[in-house]
């Protein structure tokens, strides 16, 4: 798959994850950008260790869904790590 494709979808699936996940998150288009691309990669791992499915970076549903539950797993990550400390 090329580098636009999974830069389109890392986009969406980045995009589709910061309006499921709840709270207010920083950065703007690119980190959504990167964060999704990440998030396309962890759920595709994920997906494809726990249930088989290797519908990584593929323009399918499940390819789709993967990544999105990726995103917000890389979001929640990324919301603790760079959380101010009180």
């Amino acid at each position: 798959m090329g580098l636009l494709t999974w830069a389109f979808l890392g986009l969406i699936a980045g995009a589709i994850a910061r309006r499921l996940y709840p709270g207010e998150q920083s950065g703007g288009l690119l980190m959504t950008m990167l964060l999704g691309i990440i998030g396309s990669l962890v759920g595709g791992w994920l997906g494809q260790k726990l249930f088989g499915v290797g519908a990584i970076g593929s323009f399918t549903f499940g390819g789709v869904l993967t990544a999105v539950i990726g995103a917000i797993v890389v979001i929640f990550v990324w919301g603790l790590l760079t959380k101010p400390s009180e």
